[in-house]
């Protein structure tokens, strides 16, 4: 299975990860400082900017897709909840 490695810019932490692991239960793990209110119905707030190897994460879903225009979010801008590693090497830090 293919692997990754995810680099934590605000703590400077880099873990290796499978494929399909998606970036909030990385950071979750690691003590990054990516919050989220989903469980608690406020869609949006794990926004996280990508600094390097978005093109090592999948393409994002309708409802992320959707959530990032809603909000106006650039380009280099993910749902931590919802962007899954492909592999290779991504650097992300809160948004």
């Amino acid at each position: 299975m293919p692997k990754a490695n995810v680099t934590f810019e605000d703590i400077g932490i880099t873990v290796t990860v499978p494929a399909g692991t998606r970036l909030i239960e990385v950071s979750e793990k690691v003590g990054a400082g990516i919050l989220y209110g989903c469980r608690e119905g406020e869609c949006g707030t794990c926004m996280t900017r990508i600094v390097q190897g978005a093109a090592n994460l999948a393409e994002p879903s309708v409802l992320e897709d959707r959530v990032l225009k809603d909000n106006l979010a650039g380009r280099d801008i993910r749902l931590a909840c919802q962007a899954q590693v492909l592999g290779g090497e991504i650097v992300v830090r809160p948004a």
